[in-house]
């Protein structure tokens, strides 16, 4: 009898021993995980986080949509929340006033950029767009100056512009009415420019290797603002550089960067203009006839003109706040503990990110009505 009770005690400490070595292992490591990633004294509000992977499953994983998530609880918990992406801490600043003071009082303090798959591969801390600390301010200077004495802001640059534009008018023309996808036309149009005070020339629109270039630097972006992409560069470390950053290979990327952000950001604008006028139809009839009365005809419109056209003009902004195309920045590391509008962000922990999307309260049509800043998108109606 005593054999038979200790055999089936046996058995059963057989099968209970990897059972509670697991369930110990387990516990051990969400108190671990616990301990690391808990909250600060003083830190800034969020949503609940599970172990290991924090608010990540609380997200579309299309990064297209990311912002949408990231403003369900900014509406919730205020204009600074704090969120989990795995093991990765970031803080969310969203509005003006918090963004302006982080990011122009407090610079020393969200001066460093993470590294993403993109700079990691090809940048490596060179250019303008992917660099940070000491390189970024040194290339920014320099940067500003010398588009300053290429003519930027000044009547050249404008002119050439103008040139181009007269350029994108005649391939549109080219497909006699019939539907067609603007996208490579207005970004060849956009790209010309930019290589018009960067290379000196500009190149056709049916230019096929330049066109294929294009298409290379549009996958480029998709890939770069994949989620995968975001979470895997929040998991990156950044090495700081104390040698010059005025090298030949700065100048290329730095030439990239021009190409990476003024391309896209430009194109897109431009294309979601396109969208609305044609959405939009009494808008675009009084554009118009605010062109029409202004502009002489055979005569290109300039900057000169803007103050003479108030209606073309809050169209223009209405556009660029409508079709929102940075919603979120880029991250930036915080580099030293700090306080930020009354809660403690600890050094080396946090990644701040700048949410630039508009909480819309009027539509595009009644442009001229809105007075005050929007509390909720509406979608665009009459």
């Amino acid at each position: 009898m005593l054999t038979t009770i200790v055999s089936l005690m046996a058995t059963i400490w057989a099968v209970l021993h990897p059972v509670t070595l697991l369930l110990a292992s387990v516990t051990f490591l969400i108190l671990a995980d616990y301990l690391k990633s808990r909250r600060p004294k003083n830190y800034p509000p969020g949503p609940w986080r599970l172990p290991f992977v924090g608010n990540l499953f609380q997200f579309d994983l299309d990064v297209a949509h990311l912002h949408l998530g990231i403003q369900q609880f900014v509406k919730k918990y205020g204009n600074l929340i704090s969120l989990d992406f795995g093991n990765i801490s970031l803080v969310v600043i969203t509005g003006l006033p918090l963004i302006k003071e982080a990011f122009s009082h407090m610079e020393q303090t969200f001066l460093n950029r993470p590294i993403t798959p993109l700079r990691e591969r090809v940048f490596k801390n060179n250019g303008l767009f992917m660099s940070s600390g000491q390189t970024w301010k040194e290339q920014r200077r320099f940067t500003l100056m010398t588009l300053k004495n290429f003519g930027l802001g000044k009547k050249s640059l404008e002119q050439r512009i103008q040139e181009e534009a007269l350029h994108l008018a005649d391939a549109i023309g080219e497909e006699e009415g019939q539907p067609f996808d603007p996208h490579f036309k207005i970004t060849n149009g956009v790209s010309n420019i930019i290589s018009s005070f960067t290379f000196g020339k500009r190149f056709e629109y049916d230019n096929g290797q330049f066109q294929e270039l294009l298409r290379l630097l549009n996958q480029a972006t998709y890939l770069e603002a994949s989620m995968m992409s975001v979470v895997r560069s929040l998991l990156l470390h950044h090495p700081n550089k104390t040698t010059t950053s005025f090298n030949e290979e700065n100048l290329i990327c730095s030439i990239l960067d021009f190409f990476l952000a003024g391309i896209e950001t430009t194109s897109v604008t431009l294309r979601w203009a396109l969208l609305y006028m044609s959405v939009h139809q009494e808008v675009q009839e009084k554009v118009h006839a605010e062109i029409d009365r202004v502009i002489v005809h055979g005569r290109q419109p300039g900057t000169a003109d803007r103050e003479s056209m108030p209606y073309t003009n809050a169209v223009i902004h209405e556009v660029q706040r409508m079709g929102n195309i940075a919603a979120l920045s880029v991250p930036r590391e915080v580099t030293a503990d700090s306080t930020f509008a009354g809660f403690h962000l600890p050094k080396g922990r946090e990644l701040a990110w700048e949410n630039n999307w508009p909480r819309l309260s009027c539509s595009f049509s009644s442009l001229l009505s809105c007075k005050s800043l929007p509390s909720s998108r509406q979608s665009m109606r009459s």
